[in-house]
Formats: C-alpha cells, sequence, structure tokens
C-alpha cells in the first residue's frame, strides 16, 4: 500500500488523509471513508466517539460511504448502529472481509442498521458499490427537488 493510494483504488478515489487513533487507522478518500480497526478492540459508541467527531469535521456536510475493512479481528457492539444511523451524511456503509466467520457477524450487523449496508470480500467491490450508492442517492434528491419546484 502507498501513501498516494493505500488501498489501490482507483485514482480517482482521490485519497486525501490518514488519521490514526486509538481503536485503528482511518482513511479519508473524496467520497468514502476507509476504517481498520485494530486487532481486539471493541468498537462501540463510548470508543469511537471522539473518533467520529474527528472523522466528521474532515468530512463535514459532504456525504459519504464508511467501509468497514476488516483486515482485523474485533468486535461491534450492533445496538450502536443507532448512532451511525443518526448522521445524516453517511449514506451507507459496506463491510470488507474475506473470513466466514467476520461475513457472518456482519450479517447480524445488517440487522441494526437503517442505511443501506452490504457486505464485500474486496475492497474495490466496496468502492464500486459506495460510488454508485452515492450517484442513485443523488438522483433521488435531483428528482426529489424538482417535484417540490
Amino acid at each position: 500500500m502507498s501513501i498516494k493510494n493505500p488501498h489501490n483504488l482507483p485514482e480517482t478515489a482521490g485519497f486525501k488523509e490518514k488519521l490514526h487513533t486509538e481503536i485503528g487507522t482511518i482513511y479519508f478518500y473524496k467520497k468514502v471513508v476507509v476504517v481498520e480497526a485494530k486487532e481486539g478492540v471493541t468498537l462501540s459508541y463510548s470508543t469511537g466517539f471522539s473518533t467520529l467527531l474527528k472523522g466528521l469535521q474532515i468530512t463535514g456536510f459532504r456525504s459519504f460511504i464508511y467501509i468497514s475493512n476488516r483486515i482485523n479481528s474485533y468486535s461491534v457492539d450492533p445496538n450502536d448502529y443507532k448512532y451511525l444511523n443518526k448522521i445524516p451524511s453517511l449514506k451507507a456503509i459496506a463491510i470488507v472481509s474475506k473470513l466466514d466467520s467476520a461475513r457472518q457477524n456482519a450479517m447480524l450487523e445488517k440487522s441494526f442498521s437503517t442505511k443501506d449496508l452490504e457486505i464485500f470480500e474486496d475492497i474495490t467491490d466496496a468502492y464500486e458499490w459506495a460510488l454508485a450508492i452515492l450517484e442513485r442517492k443523488k438522483k433521488m434528491l435531483s428528482a426529489s427537488e424538482n417535484e417540490t419546484d
């Protein structure tokens, strides 16, 4: 992984910034945020709140997709999806893992999310899905604005 393109995503992904936190490393691209949690941590509202605030400061009000790149084993409190569900600029969540156990856990988490949530084996596939979701939501917003004119 190079610093200019740490996940070998297309150059148009526009890598911007890397943030090291107590829970893991966060990579900010133009339209996606990739989170790689540290081995053994527990991700929850209480452990991730300060990281969430830092991330929202960086993304601002721009729409984005959260990609959880699960390269390590860690715990997630699925009840805390209620907080992610309330972030208006977060449009969807992608979970990336090649491990069956992590994918099964992600299926459970999916039932706690009111946002689109999909599971992938490859980060490039998750990124392409993210772009499609953002485009679809942009068109929906544009169509609804035209209806109210």
